[in-house]
């Protein structure tokens, strides 16, 4: 018996795919992060902003300090991302994308993120420019 699975089911599990790890993403702990104030300082004034990799990046050459702030985030966002991918059959990529979709998503204005051609861009009252991978 072969296992095979018509085109349209196979997207529309992709689609689910997709579903369940953006839930899991929105339900991921707040980390130290959202609570360090040095964070928030850099995150208010552009120095770092979000990838579509789920990781911080930096829109314009950091300081030491600001590259140690968010090194340090965005080892603990890898390390979260391994446990929930493991636990959800995902690949950290994957987990980590969908990571990334929904902090872009969840950015505010004045905050730098990320767009799919990988300018950074600084978030309107309008809707970011997202990859159209993202769940």
């Amino acid at each position: 018996m072969t296992n095979f699975v018509a085109p349209i089911e196979r997207s529309m599990l992709a689609k689910a795919g997709w579903a369940t790890l953006a839930a899991l993403v929105l339900v991921a702990p707040a980390s130290a992060q959202q609570r360090d104030p040095a964070y928030a300082a850099a995150r208010a004034s552009g120095q770092v902003g979000e990838k579509v990799d789920g990781y911080l990046g930096f829109p314009v050459a950091p300081s030491a300090e600001i590259r140690r702030l968010a090194d340090d985030i965005n080892i603990k966002r890898k390390a979260v991302y391994a446990e929930r991918a493991e636990a959800n059959g995902a690949t950290i990529e994957e987990y980590a994308f969908s990571a990334g979709c929904q902090a872009i998503a969840r950015s505010v204005p004045g905050e730098k993120y990320q767009a799919p051609d990988g300018s950074w861009q600084t978030r309107t009252a309008a809707a970011p420019l997202r990859d159209p991978r993202c769940p």
